[in-house]
């Protein structure tokens, strides 16, 4: 009997081949869509997942409180005291490690005569960390010791980075690499770095995307971090520190503990205070970030996770409207089978198993497809999706799953107006709208499709004005054809930096050089300072944006002095540059009033006159609000060149600058990024949530146009005798093109309406995290509601001229 059925329904679909090209092929894009951001999700929550103590791990956060706004934000910087303060005031915790993430680090190879034979740099994946950051994490060694981290100069390299460095990392252990970090080379490279271990391959879904693992007291660590006692002494962006907690410990009470410790180490003036952070909250924590800089919000998941259902539904509604646009079609079919003794029961299997092989084939053409486009979604997202059904069991039941629901969601409905239909109007051809029911079902199931993808038409539009926006946003400094080249300064460094600029202005095309230790805008890199003004005891209740450059810096950049002067030539702090927003935060109603006030910071370590006010600048991306800036000359802090180019042959200009830089640090290797280019990087996620959009807004129209070219043959084939007499009685083909057409602008305009408000509330949620954004015009959703009524015309205007042109007299032809 089975068999019967699927020979049966097979037979069918073969009969009907258009009908189920276009069923199979809208229910496979719309599963394959369902499918990749499955895919997508579960990569993202499997984040760190693979720890076995991952549920007792906590990151500890620094919680700043604004006092000027009563706001508080999140750091992942804590003072440099803060883990041997927690391993002395609480006995309870089992594991603390304290961790410093470098950047822009380079590594010398010494050769056996020690002299340098390779010069490698490593953007990012320098870490410093204690053997307790093993006992919490699980990074699985091939050879050595994680207990080799206790002393000082060891070092573990992953498997790729002792190939990178030596070839074979079987025979790295025991070898020697120098290090340059935190603007000194080691002992002046007198020391160097024994590898004690060789870690495997880090999984791409960790925050911790470990290269090169240094023994925690080495170097910079040792000397600076962990000899502090200052828990007033500036937090540096990289440092920050991870424990593990026993079992059924409260994390609240713990808080509130921290909380109660922090006030009591700090001084009275700080208000800053410390909590916890449970490590599986970390990859989504988009404000305060991490170690790779990759996090992605709980909100965008669930954003995901419905397209993805509603995308599967505009799929499955397609399937309805076909169906039952068939039905009158079938309806001698199902009259014979009612004749021949088929009960309603039998007639609704053999439909649900129809549905069943049209789903089971968009499956399988899903499958194909998301193999095929998943390299692509890959380098659009920059991850490192996998798709392998063998070896991954929440595919193969996602897929069932999908097979399932859709059987049911697509074929129930169909069945039972295809089974319901009377044998004897069948037979004579007399079934019409009257008795084909449920037509208001499906144009309901059409409204809720386009409100769907307006509702992403819309939401898409908004985007990319919001990132037009940014991009064309003023930022208050010149950002165009400017290169930066980090470096590392050490006392030979310093001595050429003169020699170094002056080479480089010689070269044509090169029109400014400033050495400092930051751009003007940066995306959570800058260096936030407490302070004291005009001989204050206590500091000011909030804090400020420090940055070292130059002379150089401020015509380089060309910012604007609205008062006093630029600062004077020096290799070290002598004045201070503010901006407006300072100048306002502090009280003053005019710039040329803070002139001459002196300012200290670092805990009056450094106290110098404010000698000029610079107009504000975007200093932060758009997410924020200007901030109070300092800026100030000091040359050890200097950390990056920033290089004006001409706009003409710019491609020889830089391979001069390349070979007058390398001549001048011939063991430094050269990497240079323009500005504009790091700036658009600010924003890389709101870049690939745009293209997302776009594809997900796509793929539902394209997916609703079938929907829409399914009930308009319905219609075309039940109001055919209607036309017929229209046409007798001297109507023309426009005419009954435009009687085919407002229905559906109708239907289109109610989702319009519905759409619009659903669009602005969560668009308008969406803009509320940054500071500068659009105002949403009502020409965004107008033209958001113009292209689908045009893609919606051009869809039916194929049944309804073919119904226009009809000859009346076979219409009207009875048998």
């Amino acid at each position: 009997m089975l068999k019967n059925y699927f020979k049966t329904a097979f037979r069918s679909l073969s009969r009907n081949r258009n009908y189920t090209i276009i069923n199979i092929g809208g229910l496979a894009v719309g599963i394959a869509v369902c499918m990749m951001i499955f895919i997508i999700i579960q990569y993202q929550t499997s984040f760190d997942n693979f720890h076995a103590k991952k549920d007792r791990i906590y990151r500890v956060l620094t919680e700043y409180h604004h006092a000027e706004d009563a706001t508080i934000a999140y750091g992942k910087d804590v003072p440099y005291p803060m883990p041997e303060g927690l391993k002395m005031a609480f006995p309870q915790v089992e594991q603390v490690a304290p961790i410093f993430a470098s950047h822009d680090d380079q590594l010398l190879i010494p050769g056996d005569n020690g002299t340098t034979v390779k010069t490698f740099k490593e953007g990012k994946g320098v870490f410093f960390t204690e053997p307790s950051f093993f006992k919490m994490f699980d990074y699985p060694l091939l050879a050595g010791s994680y207990e080799s981290l206790k002393e000082p100069n060891n070092v573990l390299l992953t498997k790729e980075m002792a190939e990178k460095y030596f070839g074979d990392w079987k025979t790295a252990i025991g070898k020697a690499i120098k290090l340059e970090v935190g603007g000194h080379l080691f002992e002046h490279g007198t020391e160097v770095l024994k590898v004690s271990g060789i870690l495997a391959t880090i999984p791409a879904n960790t925050d911790f995307q470990l290269k090169v693992v240094v023994a925690y007291g080495s170097g910079f660590t040792g000397s600076i971090i962990a000899k502090s006692t200052d828990w007033e002494d500036r937090t540096n962006a990289g440092f920050g520190c991870y424990i593990m907690l026993p079992s059924g410990i409260s994390v609240d009470n713990f808080n509130q503990q921290l909380r109660a410790y922090s006030t009591k180490v700090q001084s009275p003036e700080n208000k800053d205070s410390h909590i916890i952070q449970p490590l599986t909250a970390v990859h989504y924590d988009t404000q305060t970030g991490n170690y790779s800089n990759k996090t992605i919000s709980q909100e965008l998941l669930n954003v995901l996770w419905l397209i993805a259902a509603f995308i599967l539904l505009i799929a499955c509604v397609n399937f309805i409207n076909l169906s039952t646009a068939q039905a009158v079609n079938r309806a001698k079919e199902v009259g014979v089978r009612k004749v021949l003794g088929s009960n309603k029961s039998q007639l609704k299997i053999q439909f649900i198993t129809e549905t069943f092989l049209i789903v089971t084939s968009a499956v399988i053409l899903a499958t194909v497809l998301t193999v095929l486009a998943l390299p692509y979604v890959n380098q659009l997202l920059e991850l490192s999706l996998s798709f392998n059904i063998l070896s991954n069991p929440a595919v193969i039941l996602f897929l069932l799953t999908v097979t399932i629901v859709v059987t049911a969601l697509a074929g129930f409905y169909p069945s039972i107006v295809l089974s319901r239909f009377n044998p004897v109007s069948a037979l004579k051809s007399k079934l019409t709208v009257n008795t084909a029911k449920g037509i208001s079902l499906r144009r309901g199931l059409v409204v809720f499709q386009f409100i769907i993808a307006q509702a992403l038409i819309i939401g898409t539009l908004i985007i990319v004005r919001q990132m037009s926006f940014f991009m064309g946003q003023p930022l208050g400094f010149d950002k165009d054809a400017i290169i930066n080249v980090p470096f590392r300064v050490d006392s030979l460094r310093i001595s050429r930096l003169d020699y170094l600029q002056n080479k480089l202005l010689q070269v044509n095309g090169v029109q400014a050089v400033s050495f400092s230790s930051n751009t003007p805008v940066e995306d959570g890199n800058d260096t936030w300072s407490t302070f004291k003004f005009d001989h204050a005891i206590k500091e000011e209740d909030f804090k400020v944006i420090t940055k070292f450059a130059d002379t150089g810096y401020v015509p380089a950049y060309k910012l604007q002095l609205v008062a006093g002067r630029n600062l004077q030539r020096s290799a070290y702090t002598r004045e201070f540059l503010v901006n407006e927003s300072l100048v306002k935060s502090l009280g003053f109603k005019k710039p040329e009033d803070i002139l001459n006030k002196e300012i200290s910071i670092w805990g009056d370590k450094i106290k110098c006159p404010v000698v000029g006010v610079l107009m504000d600048f975007n200093d932060r991306s758009f997410r924020n609000d200007l901030a109070p800036l300092l800026i100030t000359t000091n040359v050890t802090m200097y950390s990056q060149a920033g290089i004006k180019l001409a706009t003409t042959n710019m491609s020889a200009t830089l391979q001069s600058v390349k070979k007058v830089w390398e001549q001048t640090f011939p063991n430094f290797v050269y990497e240079y990024k323009f500005l504009d280019d790091k700036i658009e990087n600010f924003y890389k996620q709101e870049s690939q949530l745009s293209d997302l959009y776009k594809i997900f807004a796509v793929i539902a129209i394209l997916l609703s146009c079938l929907g829409l070219y399914g009930l308009a043959s319905f219609m075309a084939v039940q109001r055919i005798k209607e036309v017929g007499i229209r046409k007798v009685l001297g109507a023309t083909a426009g005419s009954i093109i435009y009687l085919f057409s407002k229905e559906f602008i109708l239907l289109i305009s109610i989702a319009f309406v519905i759409a619009t408000p659903i669009a602005w509330y969560f668009m308008n949620n969406w803009l509320q995290d940054y500071a500068y954004r659009i105002n949403i015009s009502w020409w965004l959703f107008a033209g958001g509601g113009l292209v689908a009524i045009i893609i919606a015309l051009a869809t039916i205007s194929f049944q309804a001229i073919k119904a226009a042109m009809a000859n009346p007299v076979k219409s009207l032809r009875t048998e």
